[in-house]
C-alpha cells in the first residue's frame, strides 16, 4: 500500500525532479498545493504548460526570449566583447551586476567525457562565425569553476587564441566548485571586472 493517494504520490515524484528538492520537501510542497484556491492552481498549471511553448532560446546567442532577443536586438551593446556562458540563467545573473555591456554566447554543453560530451558538441563553428562577424576583440569565459567548466575553459582558450582574439576568465571571488547561480551579485561583479587573461 502506498503512503499517499496515487495522484498525490505522482505529484510528489514530479516535484522531486526539481534541483535541491528531496522527498520531504516534495511532500510538503504537494500538501501545500492542496490548500491553494482553484484559480491559483489553474493559473499555475497553465503557466507550466505554456512555459516551453512560449519561451525559446535565441538562435543567435542562446539567451531566453519570448519574441525578440533582448540582447541581440539591443543595438547599444558592445559587440567587441563576447561573454561565453553555460546556462541561460547565467546571462541574467551577469546582467544583474550591471558590469557587462557586451554580447553573450551560450554553449550547448560543457566538455564531459563521462557524459559523452566532446569538442564536436560545443558547436565551435557557430562561435567562430559570431566572433568574426562582430569583430570581437575580447572573449570572456564565464563558466562554473568545476572540473567540466575548467576543462571547457582551457579548450576554449586555445580555440579563441587561434583566432587571434584576447581571452579572459572571471577572476577572484568565485569559490572553486560553485555554480554561478549561487554567487551573490557583488562577488560576481568583482569577478567580472577583475577578470584575468587565461
Amino acid at each position: 500500500m502506498e503512503k499517499f493517494p496515487q495522484k498525490l504520490q505522482t505529484l510528489i515524484q514530479y516535484l522531486k525532479k526539481l534541483p535541491g528538492v528531496g522527498a520531504k520537501t516534495a511532500e510538503r510542497f504537494a500538501f501545500h498545493f492542496l490548500n491553494w484556491e482553484d484559480n491559483d492552481l489553474e493559473g499555475f498549471s497553465k503557466t507550466l504548460f505554456e512555459l516551453k511553448k512560449n519561451i525559446q532560446k535565441c538562435e543567435e546567442c542562446g539567451a531566453l526570449k519570448e519574441t525578440l532577443c533582448p540582447f541581440c536586438s539591443d543595438s547599444l551593446r558592445d559587440q567587441n566583447t563576447l561573454c561565453i556562458v553555460a546556462s541561460p540563467r547565467d546571462i541574467f545573473l551577469l546582467e544583474e551586476t550591471k558590469s557587462f555591456k557586451g554580447i553573450y554566447h551560450l554553449l550547448p554543453c560543457l566538455l564531459s567525457p563521462i557524459d559523452g560530451k566532446s569538442a564536436e558538441d560545443l558547436n565551435l563553428d557557430h562561435l567562430k562565425r559570431r566572433i568574426q562577424t562582430f569583430g570581437v576583440k575580447e572573449v570572456i569565459i564565464a563558466l562554473d569553476s568545476t572540473l567540466e567548466g575548467d576543462t571547457t575553459s582551457l579548450y576554449l582558450n586555445k580555440f579563441v587564441d587561434n583566432l587571434c582574439v584576447k581571452t579572459s576568465r572571471l577572476a577572484f571571488g568565485l569559490p572553486v566548485g560553485s555554480p554561478l547561480e549561487y554567487i551573490d551579485e557583488g562577488t560576481l561583479a568583482r569577478a567580472l571586472i577583475g577578470r584575468q587573461k587565461l
